[in-house]
């Protein structure tokens, strides 16, 4: 095969950059790393990150770690997440993206769902003993044949990640650099229910040009991203976005604001990549003279529905591209312009920047005839959500599934020709970065018993809320860590000092 005529791949864009200036400044870890995982900040050029990353890629093929196998990630935002994602695309191995709030019940859901091989984590995580958490998922998935970490203190039987590291193998193997092999697995939750998305490169690829052309991302960008990793939109908006960019990429586990400000100043970020709500807040603290450096903020959008109702941006050194997320189906961003408001959105290709004739395309927007929000394009994994197929004798009048329906309700302003998005999907909850199913919720509510709620509730910033009610929350609390459950559910049982 003919390397000119393929599309790129990650590995393939570190190494370009490599290739160019291998002392430049590639990774640099969050100040607060230590509070984080107990580990010492690391700064690493890009040659340092390319012995890394063939030290640990070595370790995986060494493993016995079969190419284009699954293998899960469950890493804070630190540099260890890079140099892991980068290392198995080396190897040739496909990355599932495991979020943080996942605990038992889900780790092994998905691990079985995708028959991944192994695990990577971290010790601890904000003091919560991930090893631990993996090794008992792996105890419970079948495919799993190796489970490694980074940090100290790891169980018996947890490879060291940064053993690794410091004594390296020339151990190789070769992987075609193909953009359109399988990259990355995320995990939507759509009214059908939990659902795997696999992504080849050139996926993943068009989703960081969507983001950093549109926003302008300057070449040699000093991007610092405080948005989560695990998940499509994290992963493009970070590690994708600084392969484009060819610059560094400063990492910040959130959320911690005096520790991000100190950070942008101090490596004089000109960009930053973080949820819209903390952005805007920040504008409010008066971004200009706290951070003069930045001239680019992408404010990424959980909750689209709520972009046409933000407050203006009134920064006038720095703009803000809003970054519509649409769970793990797809995103697309509008630069706001000189009066701080949000930016119309029309049906129809959007690409580099809406106000340039002739800009490459990176998708398209549409209305569907049910009312909703569709997409389509090359970042979007049509056959992830496509439904079963008709019965034979109906095929025929089926039109063809060329594009996502997101279940985001959207109608066309007759006056601006704008779309508007008016509705979430029905029967999700949203919070932060996590949804869940309505259905779900109701149901693990029941398991605590008579007299127990769990519900979600409206809110400004993430979607929704979680609040639950048991006649004793403690031991609510205890019975769905006993489950397995995420945090955000236990946490619902908090006791509310005065609350009425």
């Amino acid at each position: 095969m003919n390397p000119a005529n393929v599309s790129p791949t990650l590995d393939v864009l570190f190494q370009r950059i490599l290739a160019r200036k291998p002392d430049a400044p590639a990774l640099i870890d969050p100040l607060n790393k230590p509070r984080i995982t107990g580990q010492a900040p690391l700064r690493l050029s890009y040659r340092e990150a390319d012995r890394a990353i063939t030290a640990l890629s070595a370790h995986f093929i060494e493993a016995g770690l079969p190419a284009n196998s699954i293998i899960g990630v469950q890493l804070p935002n630190t540099v260890e997440f890079a140099l892991t994602v980068l290392a198995a695309h080396r190897a040739g191995l496909v990355v599932a993206v495991l979020p943080q709030l996942w605990r038992h019940a889900e780790l092994v859901a998905a691990l079985n769902r995708t028959a991944a091989r192994a695990i990577v984590t971290s010790s601890t995580i904000d003091g919560v003993a991930y090893a631990e958490l993996a090794m008992n998922a792996a105890a419970e998935a079948f495919s799993i044949r190796h489970v490694c970490g980074f940090g100290t203190d790891l169980p018996d039987g947890m490879a060291s990640l940064d053993y690794a590291i410091a004594n390296p193998s020339t151990t190789s193997r070769t992987v075609i650099q193909d953009g359109r092999k399988a990259a990355l697995v995320s995990f939507d939750v759509t009214p059908q229910g939990f659902r795997p998305v696999p992504r080849p490169h050139l996926s993943l690829i068009a989703g960081g040009l969507a983001i950093s052309l549109e926003s302008d991302i300057p070449q040699g960008a000093t991007l610092m991203s405080g948005f989560s990793p695990m998940s499509f939109a994290g992963l493009t908006s970070s590690l994708v976005a600084w392969l484009l960019s060819g610059g560094t990429l400063v990492l910040h586990h959130p959320f911690e604001t005096d520790v991000l400000e100190q950070q942008i100043n101090e490596e004089r970020c000109d960009t930053l990549v973080v949820p819209a709500p903390l952005a805007l807040r920040l504008d409010e603290l008066n971004i200009a003279a706290r951070m003069p450096s930045l001239s680019n903020v992408v404010g990424l959008w959980r909750a689209p529905e709520q972009v046409t109702s933000s407050p203006d941006w009134t920064a006038r050194q720095a703009s803000l591209t809003d970054v519509y997320l649409f769970g793990e189906a797809g995103l697309f961003g509008a630069r706001r312009g000189a009066d701080g408001v949000a930016a119309p959105v029309k049906p129809g290709s959007h690409g580099t920047r809406r106000e340039l004739p002739g800009s490459s395309i990176s998708g398209e927007i549409l209305v569907t005839p049910k009312g909703t929000l569709g997409l389509r394009g090359p970042m979007v994994v049509v056959s992830a959500y496509a439904p079963p197929a008709p019965p034979p004798d109906l095929s025929l009048a089926q039109a063809p599934r060329d594009y996502v329906d997101t279940d985001y309700a959207a109608r066309i302003d007759r006056t601006t020709g704008a779309i508007n998005i008016t509705a979430p999907p029905s029967g999700i909850v949203t919070v932060g970065g996590y949804r869940f199913l309505a259905h779900d919720l109701q149901e693990w509510g029941r398991r605590l018993g008579q007299g127990a709620l769990l519900t979600a509730l409206p809110d400004r910033l993430s979607g929704h809320r979680l609040a639950g009610r048991a006649p004793d929350n403690a031991r609510a609390r205890e019975a769905l860590l006993e489950l397995g459950l995420n945090p955000l559910m236990v946490e619902a049982f908090r006791d509310r000092a005065g609350a009425p």
